[in-house]
C-alpha cells in the first residue's frame, strides 16, 4: 500500500483583518487544514475565516511569540505553513511547498518574502527587525518555536535545514510611508515592553551607536541604495527601532 501523503496545516494569527483576510485566504487553496488564531477580533475576521473552512481559535493575547505558539500547537498536518493576512502565496510558491513536502532529506524550508509598499516591489535594503526578505515559514511540525516576546519574539529551529524554496511569498507590508511610520511606532513600544520586562532596557550610548551600524547594515550591505529614497527611509527607520524602543521604555509610562 502506498504511504499516505503528508498533510498541510496553514496556520495564521489575525487581528481585525477583514479587509485583507479573504484575499490571503484564497490563496491557500492548496493548504489541507488552515488554523486562523482571531486575536482581540471586534469585527468579521472570525466570520469570514470560517466561510473558508478555516477553524478558528478566539481569545486575547499580549505575547506575539506565544500567540504563534498556539497557532502551532491547533494545527493537525505533518507540515506547517505560517502565512500572515497582509501576505498571499503565489502559484509557484504553493506548487514548490507541496513539492518540499515530499522530502525524506529535510525537515524546514526558507521561504523567499517580495515586499511591497502601496504598489512598489521593494527587493532591497530589509533587515534589521524592520522587515525580512526571506522567512522560515514551512516545518514539520515541532521543528519550531516561538520566544516570548511582545514584538519581533526570537525562534528555536530544529531539524534538518533546507534550501530556499521556488516563488515567492508576497507581503503587503505597508500602504504608505504613513503606514511605515506607524508600524515603527507599534513596534517600537511593544519592544520598549519586552525591554521593561527583562530589567535590561541597555543604554543611551549603545542604542546610538546603532542607529549607524544598522543604517550602513540595509542601505549599504542590503543595497538599498538600490531603491532610492525607498531604500533610504527603509535605513532610517530599522536604524531608529532601538534608540526609540529604548527612550520609550526609558520614560514613557507604562
Amino acid at each position: 500500500m502506498a504511504d499516505k501523503a503528508p498533510r498541510l496545516s496553514v496556520v495564521m494569527c489575525a487581528h481585525n483583518e477583514e479587509e485583507r483576510l479573504p484575499s490571503c485566504l484564497a490563496h491557500l487553496t492548496f493548504a489541507d487544514e488552515i488554523i486562523v488564531l482571531c486575536d482581540k477580533c471586534t469585527d468579521r475576521t472570525e466570520e469570514i475565516a470560517r466561510e473558508f473552512g478555516a477553524k478558528t481559535i478566539v481569545g486575547s493575547w499580549d505575547i506575539e511569540g506565544e500567540r504563534r505558539n498556539r497557532a502551532i500547537a491547533e494545527a493537525t498536518g505533518d507540515w506547517i505553513f505560517e502565512v500572515d493576512a497582509d501576505e498571499h502565496v503565489n502559484e509557484e510558491l504553493a506548487k514548490s511547498i507541496r513539492k518540499a513536502m515530499e522530502t525524506d532529506e529535510f525537515d524546514r524550508f526558507v521561504i523567499p518574502v517580495d515586499n511591497y509598499i502601496g504598489r512598489r516591489l521593494v527587493r532591497y535594503g530589509w533587515g534589521a527587525s524592520f522587515g525580512t526578505s526571506a522567512v522560515w515559514r514551512l516545518f514539520r511540525k515541532g521543528c519550531k518555536q516561538w520566544g516570548p516576546q511582545r514584538v519581533h519574539p526570537s525562534i528555536e529551529l530544529l531539524g534538518r535545514a533546507g534550501p530556499r524554496l521556488d516563488g515567492a511569498l508576497l507581503h503587503y507590508v505597508d500602504r504608505n510611508i504613513s503606514d511605515m511610520i506607524k508600524r515603527l511606532n507599534s513596534y517600537s513600544s511593544a519592544r520598549a515592553a519586552d525591554l521593561r520586562a527583562s530589567g535590561n532596557i541597555g543604554s543611551f550610548a549603545n542604542n546610538f551607536r546603532r542607529i549607524f551600524s544598522r543604517f550602513f547594515r540595509c542601505y549599504v550591505s542590503r543595497k538599498g541604495y538600490k531603491e532610492g529614497g525607498m531604500g533610504f527611509l527603509i535605513a532610517l527607520l530599522a536604524a531608529l527601532f532601538p534608540l526609540l524602543s529604548y527612550l520609550k521604555a526609558r520614560y514613557d509610562d507604562e
